[in-house]
């Protein structure tokens, strides 16, 4: 496989309760840009909601499903269990006043691979790390409050829990493009495409632990970055002749997706690197409006009428 056929991360997907309520954590508390309000394409009436830093780079995207009434889930086996993002080295004590301003409350700090990180939980108890590090020459988020220096420059990591991590493990470095950067009794840290912040994927094996119930406050998906179409088309083909059950390519307008579930058990997900967020909004009214694909252009009126409101 080329070796640049995975090229770090692309976008993490969950599911939230309150619309409103999972705008204002990640806009309001974490500072990052509303990148993109549109719709699931596949369950019209929930909104579908993009936050990243000001561009919408790929790597530095997380995105929810929306959901009111219906269960909440259970972070467990099989499952994505916390999403890490990215931070400057001295923004700790900013990060710690800042959460607790906001009545937020955090655990830490704590030391990982020799560099500290706090643990807190959105609205819904989705699992979040702050990872402090001088290795990101990303430029952070900054809106009111929060400066470039000490904004969230995007996904550092994400961490998968297993019963047993071996089936995965062997996937991502066969099949995947990944290589193992760094590891403890505990952790194993893998990279695609190069070993620096947004290309890193912890795996953890508790046994003990029961599978994730799926609802809100739950990771849905997890999204690797590809160059292209034409790599996108050879890695689908490749992973269908090791067996693996890989979707049709679908079009999500910013980005072209096929989607597959690895023998862990977690769904995966190929992304293109473009066209972007910026074929349909400027960079300075990115993430104001609601913006449609063109084939549901003509129902927008009933789609609107049926999201709730942010």
């Amino acid at each position: 496989m080329d070796q640049k056929m995975i090229n770090g991360l692309h976008h993490i997907t969950s599911i939230s309760g309150s619309a409103r309520n999972n705008v204002r954590f990640y806009t309001e508390i974490l500072g990052m840009q509303f990148v993109k309000r549109t719709i699931n394409y596949d369950s019209t009436d929930t909104w579908h909601l993009y936050y990243g830093n000001r561009a919408g780079d790929p790597g530095s995207i997380t995105t929810f499903f929306p959901f009111t009434g219906i269960t909440k889930g259970k972070s467990g086996n099989q499952s994505v269990v916390s999403a890490q993002y990215s931070v400057a080295e001295g923004s700790l004590d900013f990060w710690m006043e800042r959460l607790k301003t906001h009545h937020i409350g955090y655990r830490g700090p704590f030391n990982r691979f020799d560099e500290q990180y706090i643990q807190f939980d959105d609205f819904d108890g989705i699992h979040i790390e702050l990872v402090f590090n001088r290795h990101d020459q990303r430029l952070g988020s900054s809106t009111a409050g929060i400066s470039k220096n000490h904004g969230i420059k995007g996904l550092y990591s994400v961490t998968l829990s297993y019963a047993s991590s071996e089936a995965t493990l062997g996937f991502l470095t066969r099949y995947m493009d990944h290589h193992i950067a760094n590891q403890t009794s505990e952790r194993i840290r893998l990279f695609s495409g190069e070993n620096k912040p947004g290309h890193f994927l912890d795996i953890i094996s508790r046994p003990a632990v029961p599978n994730q119930v799926a609802g809100t406050g739950t990771v849905h998906h997890l999204a690797f970055q590809t160059s292209n179409e034409t790599s996108q088309i050879q890695l689908q083909s490749q992973l269908t002749e090791a067996g693996i059950n890989v979707s049709d390519v679908m079009d999500r307008q910013y980005f072209k997706s096929v989607y597959f579930r690895e023998p862990g058990g977690v769904l995966f997900e190929i992304a293109t690197s473009g066209p972007g967020f910026l074929i349909d909004e400027s960079l300075d009214t990115l993430g104001e409006n609601l913006m449609l694909p063109h084939w549901l252009e003509d129902k927008r009126h009933e789609i609107e009428a049926a999201l709730s409101p942010l």
